[in-house]
C-alpha cells in the first residue's frame, strides 16, 4: 500500500498484529501527519458527487457553535483526520461536520461512510424536488394529456353518481324483482348450482356504493345478481338499497297491514300546517342524525319575516333544508325533525322498539339510520 517499512513496524508494535483495522488506522494517521495541509493539493472534487453546489451536509448539522461538546481527543488528532479526508477528495466543510457529528474517536472509514450517506440523501432530495417541479413545465402534448385525464375522471365520477357500477346498473324504477305496488314487474334470474338454497343467505348494502363494490360483492356470493329496491315504492320514506340473496322471487306477499305510503298518511297531524308550496309526499332516506334546533329556529324566523307566502328564494332555502334533514311541519311557520318513534314506524318497527336499556336519543337515531326496511325484508323472506 506504499507505507514505509519502519512506519508499518511501529504501527504493529503499538496496536498488535491481530488488530488489522487499528494498524491501518494508525498508518493512515501517520501518513496524514507527515504531509501538512499546505502541501496537500486543494482537491474539491466531490466523492459520490451529485452535481449540486454547496455542502451536502448543511442539513445534517444541528450543532450550535455556542454549545461546543467536550473534546475527548487532542486537536492534532482531529486535524489529522480532517487533513486525510481532504486528501481523499472530500470537502473540508463536509469533513468537519462529519467529525463533529460522529466524534473525534470515529475512524476514517466511519467518517467517510457518514459523508457518502449525507451526499446520497441530499441528491435524492434534489431529485424528488425536480420531479415535483416538472408538472409546471409540461409541454403542449403533456398538457393535453393532463386535461384529457381530468375530463375522463369527471366522466367517471358522473357515471358513479348515476349508479354505473362496471356493468351493474341501477334500474329505474328501482323495484327489484317486484314490490307490492308494482306486482307485475318480475324478472327471471338464473342461479348457479352452488347458490341454490337451502341454506339461504341474504346481504344488504346501500345501492349507491362506490364503483366496483357491487361486482365484488356479487363475485364473492356465487355471482348472484343484486336486487335493487327503493322503499319509497311501498312506504313513505325513500331508502335505496341493494340485496344479494338466493331467496325465492316468486309468490311474494307483503306484510299486513301495508305501511303508510305518503307523509300525510304516516304523520296525519302534519297536514294542518303543511304549506301549499311544500309539494313533498315522500321523505328522503332516513339518516343517523337529525337537524339542530338552531336550524329550525332560523327557518322559523325566515318565515315570520313575511306575510303570507315567502318569496321564492326563501322557499328554496327552506325546501333544501327540509329535504336534507327530513323536516316536517308541526306548527305555524315551524318545522321539526322526526321523532325516534316516528322513524321506527316508517321503517316498519313497532313504536319504542329502540327505547329502553339506557340507550340515548342520539344512539336511537344512529341505530335506526343504519337499520333496514322491515316491510321489504318481510316481503322477500
Amino acid at each position: 500500500m506504499g507505507f514505509a517499512e519502519k512506519m508499518v513496524a511501529k504501527a504493529i508494535k503499538e496496536n498488535g498484529e491481530g488488530d488489522a483495522d487499528s494498524v491501518l488506522e494508525t498508518l493512515l494517521t501517520y501518513a496524514a501527519i507527515g504531509k501538512s495541509p499546505q502541501e496537500q493539493p486543494n482537491n474539491d472534487s466531490d466523492h459520490c458527487s451529485s452535481g449540486h453546489e454547496g455542502s451536502f451536509l448543511d442539513d445534517f448539522s444541528d450543532v450550535d457553535s455556542a454549545d461546543d461538546e467536550v473534546i475527548t481527543k487532542t486537536v492534532s488528532d482531529e486535524d489529522s483526520k480532517l487533513a486525510f479526508l481532504r486528501r481523499m477528495g472530500y470537502k473540508e466543510a463536509d469533513a468537519s461536520i462529519a467529525i463533529t457529528r460522529c466524534g473525534t474517536e470515529a475512524t476514517i472509514s466511519e467518517l467517510a461512510d457518514f459523508i457518502c450517506a449525507a451526499q446520497i440523501a441530499k441528491a435524492e432530495d434534489a431529485f424528488f424536488a425536480e420531479d415535483e417541479k416538472k408538472p409546471k413545465h409540461l409541454d403542449k402534448q403533456k398538457k393535453r394529456s393532463f386535461l384529457e385525464s381530468e375530463v375522463l375522471e369527471k366522466k367517471r365520477q358522473k357515471g358513479l353518481e348515476n349508479g354505473d357500477d362496471e356493468g351493474v346498473r341501477l334500474p329505474n324504477p328501482m323495484v327489484g324483482f317486484g314490490v307490492p305496488t308494482e306486482p307485475g314487474i318480475v324478472t327471471r334470474r338464473t342461479l348457479s348450482e352452488a347458490a341454490i338454497g337451502p341454506p339461504f343467505f341474504y346481504y344488504e348494502n346501500v345501492a349507491l356504493a362506490p364503483k366496483g363494490v357491487w361486482q365484488t360483492i356479487s363475485r364473492f356470493l356465487y355471482d348472484v345478481e343484486p336486487e335493487f329496491v327503493d322503499s319509497k315504492h311501498f312506504c313513505a320514506a325513500a331508502r335505496k338499497r341493494g340485496y344479494v340473496h338466493n331467496l325465492p322471487i316468486h309468490n311474494r306477499f307483503p306484510l299486513l297491514p301495508l305501511p303508510p305510503n305518503t307523509i300525510h298518511e304516516a304523520l296525519p297531524l302534519t297536514r294542518k300546517w303543511w304549506p301549499a308550496w311544500d309539494e313533498r309526499t315522500k321523505l328522503n332516506c332516513l339518516q343517523t342524525c337529525i337537524a339542530s334546533a338552531k336550524l329550525t329556529e332560523k327557518i322559523r324566523k325566515a318565515l315570520e319575516a313575511y306575510e303570507g307566502e315567502p318569496p321564492l328564494h326563501v322557499q328554496k332555502f327552506i325546501m333544501d333544508e327540509c329535504r336534507k334533514w327530513n323536516l316536517v311541519w308541526v306548527g305555524r311557520n315551524k318545522v321539526a325533525p322526526l321523532e325516534a318513534d316516528e322513524v321506527e314506524m316508517l321503517l316498519g318497527f313497532p313504536r319504542n322498539h329502540t327505547r329502553g336499556g339506557g340507550i340515548s336519543r342520539t344512539d336511537r337515531y344512529k341505530s335506526l339510520g343504519n337499520s333496514f326496511q322491515v316491510s321489504f325484508i318481510a316481503l322477500i323472506a
